[in-house]
């Protein structure tokens, strides 16, 4: 099971998110007491690219490696080796074919 969140949670977030996934397991183990089952924290990219994803308010709230699944780490897991690069792939494409769109649209938004 995957909880999709913004790349920059506070502090107070990760203890809900943890609290989630507990929940979460409870419930599914209750019904399916045999079952095998993950939960995760999913984060869908890594603003501080290149370097690592690092933020201090994960710290001792999840399991690093177990619990939370960041950029492509998360979107190869999900889909196979080389979905991350694929999915960037088409982003660029489509923001270069979309761009005089995307300019226009935003233009109603500059207030000079």
């Amino acid at each position: 099971m995957f909880d999709l969140k913004t790349v920059k949670p506070n502090k107070t977030d990760f203890v809900s998110f943890k609290r989630t996934l507990l929940e979460w397991l409870a419930i599914y183990f209750h019904q399916f007491p045999e079952a095998k089952v993950n939960t995760l924290i999913s984060i869908p990219y890594n603003p501080y690219e290149p370097n690592p994803y690092k933020r201090w308010t994960m710290k001792g709230m999840l399991d690093l490696k177990k619990e939370v699944k960041v950029a492509e780490e998360f979107w190869n897991f999900l889909s196979g080796e080389g979905t991350y690069v694929d999915l960037l792939g088409c982003f660029e494409q489509a923001g270069i074919e979309l761009r005089s769109e995307i300019d226009e649209y935003f233009q109603r938004f500059n207030l000079k």
